[in-house]
């Protein structure tokens, strides 16, 4: 190469560099405009979560904030923070009366104007805001992992192969694939677990299963009923965590019936949901399936009613559809159709249409003497309202004739 083709060569280097010179130098404080240093986090459950860490600049800070929310969350949080002389931050978020799902991961990061005027965001830290309350034991299995506190180490392994087996039942009839973590937390009485929902802000329930952070919250004692309570519990909230991730966004579209139908179906057969059924069918009581579509009774009668025709109604839909009919009708209210004409769709054969055949098979109701019986008193009624005035006409019909033979 000639020497002047060097210098040319040189020169539009040297004009290349410092055409992309500011662009790099911008990206790099965007970067790194702050630097976190030792970031820590002290979660007292139900409480407080205090964050502490050092934050730095090359030239000065006017401002910080501290950004925080639930890994699933859609609002962030954004509390302005003082920053001493040395660069150390520290905020206590009061977490009783702001709280967060119990288990539930919090993503938390910083974010400064410097005095060039320019916003700096630190990167994301994570971490978990679980109950430490209690002296959580571990076990796991593949993707799942059961957290105890009472009860020895038998007590764990019967809840691990409890879930196990309740993973296998619910692929027995909805093939769902299992590969993320599920974290199955296992308080030893009501009021424990009781309490733990509450701070979370969560209503009180038996079981709680949280899907979308694939976790499952249990009352279980140690002793000789855990067998059972554990093979019922745990499957039954394992399936609304399968469920949720094999449906995603669209597990809110389907019906509770259709919901808890399924988790029920994966428990440890209940007898008393027969017996439910029986009294109910008996005295004409049961529930109606469309009723059950938004939501379940609040008192605990007919909540567990709920449960027990849920459960036979979709083992019904399983044994004579299928388990690519339960396939079809997930995913024929995945497509929005209403608790209807979902199972028309699926199944061609509308809801109440299938209730009807559901009480006639599997509970043996004369439904059309049942129909008859319900609207007795009402056609009653309507005989009284139309026949009463019938006779009275007949009567002054009669009477006319009588005046009429009568000589003048």
């Amino acid at each position: 190469m000639s020497s002047s083709k060097k210098i040319i060569f040189r020169l539009m280097a040297v004009l290349f560099i410092a055409a992309i010179l500011p662009f790099n130098t911008n990206q790099a404080q965007a970067q790194g405009g702050i630097e976190v240093n030792g970031a820590t986090v002290a979660v007292a459950f139900g409480k407080t979560i205090t964050f502490q860490a050092r934050v730095t600049a090359p030239i000065g800070i006017q401002q910080i904030s501290l950004l925080f929310r639930g890994v699933n969350e859609d609002v962030t949080r954004v509390e302005p923070v003082q920053l001493t002389p040395d660069g150390l931050v520290s905020f206590t978020y009061d977490a009783s009366l702001n709280v967060f799902p119990p288990f539930s991961q919090i993503v938390f990061w910083f974010q400064a104007t410097l005095d060039d005027n320019q916003t700096y965001t630190s990167a994301p830290i994570t971490f978990a805001y679980n109950d430490n309350r209690f002296p959580w034991r571990e076990i796991k299995r593949d993707n799942l992992v059961v957290h105890w506190y009472a009860g020895d180490d038998a007590f764990g392994a019967a809840a691990l192969d409890a879930a196990g087996s309740g993973i296998r039942a619910i692929n027995e009839f909805i093939p769902i694939s299992a590969t993320q973590n599920i974290d199955i937390y296992i308080y030893s009485n009501a009021p424990d677990l009781q309490n733990t929902l509450l701070l979370g802000g969560e209503d009180w329930v038996g079981g709680h299963a949280n899907p979308e952070l694939g976790v499952v919250l249990v009352a279980i004692a140690p002793g000789p009923n855990q067998s059972i309570e554990l093979e019922t519990k745990i499957p039954h909230e394992l399936a609304h965590v399968m469920l949720y991730r094999s449906l995603t966004k669209t597990y809110a579209a389907q019906p509770i019936w259709l919901l808890e139908g399924i988790a029920a179906m994966a428990e440890y057969p209940n007898p008393d949901y027969k017996h439910a059924l029986d009294i109910a069918s008996g005295n004409n009581t049961l529930l109606s399936l469309e009723g059950l579509c938004a939501s379940f009774p609040a008192d605990a009668g007919n909540a567990f009613l709920a449960y027990a025709q849920s459960q036979s109604f979709v083992t019904y839909i399983r044994e004579t559809y299928g388990t690519s009919g339960l396939a079809r009708l997930t995913q024929s209210y995945s497509e929005g159709f209403s608790c209807e004409l979902g199972a028309t769709n699926a199944l061609g054969t509308p809801l109440s249409q299938l209730d009807v055949r559901w009480r006639e098979s599997v509970l043996g109701q004369n439904v059309t003497g049942v129909a008859v019986r319900n609207l007795s008193p009402y056609v009653l009624l309507m005989v009284l309202v139309l026949v009463v005035p019938m006779w009275g006409a007949i009567d002054m019909l009669r009477q006319r004739r009588k005046r009429a033979k009568q000589p003048n």
